[in-house]
C-alpha cells in the first residue's frame, strides 16, 4: 500500500488539482493536509476577511472530500515540520503540492525539501496550479522576466497552456492521521458585513453564472462602478477555489471580445505572480525606484491618512470606494486605482500604506497582485508612464456618470442631484451646509504640483 500526502496551500478545490490528481495517479491513498502557519499569519494574512473567507474555503474542501470517501486533515504549526510529521505518520513516500511565488513560498519549499529528503522522501512541486501559466515559463530574450504587461500577454496568448481536469471520484485516505477542528466563520471577529462566501462550490457556481450572463458585457462595462459588473471572482482565483486554468479555458469557450478582455485580467495576474517570483524584494521595496521623498507619516500626512482610510476625503467617489472595502471586504478594480492614485500621488503617501490597510481588509489580499499593482499606480512600479495622475472628478464622471455608485456608498450625499454628487462643494452654501460630509482634504491642483515637484517634474 503506497501514500503520498497532499499538502494543499493557495489551491483549495479538488477539479483540476495537479498535486491531488498526479498523486492519486502514483499511490493507493493520499492524505489532504493543510497547515495553519503562525509564520504566515504573523506576514499578514490573518486578517479577519480573510480567516473567515479560509473557514468556508476549508470547509467545502473536506466536505468535498468526505463525498469522495476521504476527509482534509488540519494541522497548526510550522508548515515543513507538520507535513513531515503527516509523512512520519502515514509512511508517505512523498508530499505533492504547489509551487508559490513568493520569497515565504520558495524558502518553505526549500525546507520542506530538505526536511523531506533527510527522512527518505522527496518532494514533488507542481507549476501552474495556482496560476494559468508559470512563472518563467514565457520569459523576454534579455531578461528573466517582463517587466512590461503587453508583450508578455503577447507571449502569454501563444504559450501551450495545460488543459484543465476534472475532480477525482475517490480520494482514498488513510486511517489514523488526526486532524484539528476546521474553523468556524461564525467565529471570525471583525469580518466586514457583506463578506462573500468562500468555497469551491460557490466559487464555480459564480463562474458560470457570469459567463452566462454577464461576461458578452464585460469589454463595455468592467470599469462601470455603480453597475458592478465584474465578476468578483478574485477571491476564489485568491484562495484557489477556482483553478485560473480552468477560468481561462472556460472564457475562451465562450468566446467573444468581453470573454477575451476578462482573459487579459487573467494574464495580468500571472503578469504580477511572474513578476514577483522573480523579484521576490518588490513585496516591500520599489521596484523602480523614484527616489520619492514621501510625506513623513505624522501631523498633516497622518491626518489625511486617515480621512483615506475612514471615506472622509471629501472626493466621494474615493470615499465610495474605502467604504465599500470596509464593508465588503472588497472594491471594484476602477475604484481600486482611483484611491491608489489618489493616496500615493494627490496626497503623495507612500504606497506601502496604502498596500498594508488594503491587505488588512481585502478578501482577494494578495502579496503579488496587491503590492505590485499599488505600485504600478505609485510609479514605482512596471507602469511605463508612472508620472500619471488620476483626477477623481474626471473619473467619477467618466465611470459613474449619474452618480449612483457614490450614493450607495455615500449616504449623506443620497439626496444630492445629478452630477453635482461629484462635486458637493459646489452646491449653494444653504444645500452644503446641510450635508455631513467634509471638505476635500487637498485642492487637487496643491495636491498635483507637490506631487510633480517631488517628482522633479515641471509643475
Amino acid at each position: 500500500m503506497t501514500t503520498a500526502v497532499v499538502l494543499f496551500t493557495a489551491d483549495l478545490r479538488l477539479h483540476d488539482h495537479p498535486p491531488l490528481s498526479t498523486a492519486l495517479r502514483h499511490c493507493d491513498e493520499v492524505l489532504p493536509l493543510f497547515v495553519r502557519d503562525p509564520a504566515v499569519d504573523s506576514a499578514g494574512f490573518a486578517a479577519p476577511n480573510r480567516l473567515a473567507f479560509l473557514a468556508d474555503c476549508l470547509a467545502d474542501l473536506d466536505a468535498g472530500l468526505r463525498e469522495r470517501g476521504g476527509r482534509l486533515v488540519l494541522r497548526h504549526g510550522d508548515t515543513v515540520e507538520e507535513t513531515a510529521r503527516a509523512a512520519a505518520e502515514t509512511g508517505a513516500a512523498a508530499v505533492y503540492t504547489a509551487a508559490g511565488t513568493s520569497a515565504y513560498a520558495h524558502r518553505r519549499e526549500r525546507r520542506l525539501r530538505a526536511a523531506l529528503e533527510g527522512d527518505g522522501r522527496r518532494l514533488e512541486v507542481l507549476d501552474a496550479v495556482t496560476t494559468a501559466l508559470a512563472p518563467g515559463a514565457v520569459t523576454p530574450a534579455s531578461s528573466d522576466h517582463f517587466a512590461v504587461f503587453t508583450p508578455y500577454f503577447r507571449q502569454w496568448s501563444a504559450a501551450p497552456q495545460r488543459s484543465p481536469g476534472g475532480a477525482p471520484r475517490r480520494v482514498p485516505v488513510p486511517d489514523g492521521p488526526g486532524s484539528a477542528p476546521l474553523p468556524d466563520r461564525a467565529k471570525t471577529a471583525g469580518a466586514s458585513p457583506a463578506l462573500a462566501r468562500g468555497g469551491e462550490r460557490e466559487a464555480r457556481r459564480r463562474l458560470t453564472a457570469w459567463l452566462r450572463s454577464a461576461a458578452d458585457s464585460y469589454e463595455d462595462r468592467h470599469d462601470d462602478l455603480a453597475g458592478d459588473a465584474t465578476s468578483r471572482l478574485s477571491p476564489h482565483l485568491h484562495f484557489g477555489t477556482l483553478s485560473a486554468a480552468e477560468t481561462v479555458a472556460r472564457a475562451r469557450a465562450r468566446g467573444g471580445p468581453g470573454a477575451e478582455a476578462f482573459v487579459r485580467q487573467v494574464a495580468w495576474r500571472d503578469f504580477n505572480q511572474q513578476l514577483l517570483d522573480a523579484r521576490p524584494a518588490a513585496a516591500h521595496d520599489d521596484y523602480r525606484t523614484r527616489e520619492d521623498r514621501w510625506r513623513p507619516p505624522s501631523g498633516a500626512a497622518a491626518a489625511d491618512l486617515e480621512a483615506w482610510r475612514a471615506g472622509r476625503t471629501g472626493y466621494p467617489v474615493v470615499d465610495a470606494a474605502m467604504r465599500q472595502l470596509r464593508h465588503e471586504g472588497w472594491m471594484h478594480n476602477r475604484g481600486r486605482l482611483l484611491t491608489a492614485s489618489f493616496l500615493t500621488k494627490t496626497l503623495y503617501i507612500e504606497w506601502r500604506a496604502g498596500a498594508r490597510h488594503f491587505l488588512d481588509l481585502l478578501v482577494d489580499g494578495d502579496v503579488a497582485n496587491n503590492q505590485l499593482n499599488w505600485q504600478w499606480v505609485a510609479g514605482t512600479g512596471t507602469d511605463t508612464r508612472p508620472n500619471r495622475v488620476l483626477n477623481p472628478i474626471r473619473q467619477a464622471r467618466r465611470f459613474d456618470p449619474d452618480g449612483g455608485y457614490v450614493r450607495r456608498w455615500v449616504p449623506e450625499l443620497a439626496g444630492v442631484a445629478g452630477a453635482a454628487v461629484h462635486e458637493p462643494w459646489r452646491l449653494p452654501a444653504g444645500e452644503r451646509s446641510g450635508l455631513d460630509y467634509p471638505e476635500p482634504v487637498v485642492d487637487l491642483a496643491e495636491g498635483l504640483a507637490r506631487f510633480r515637484t517631488a517628482r522633479g517634474l515641471r509643475t
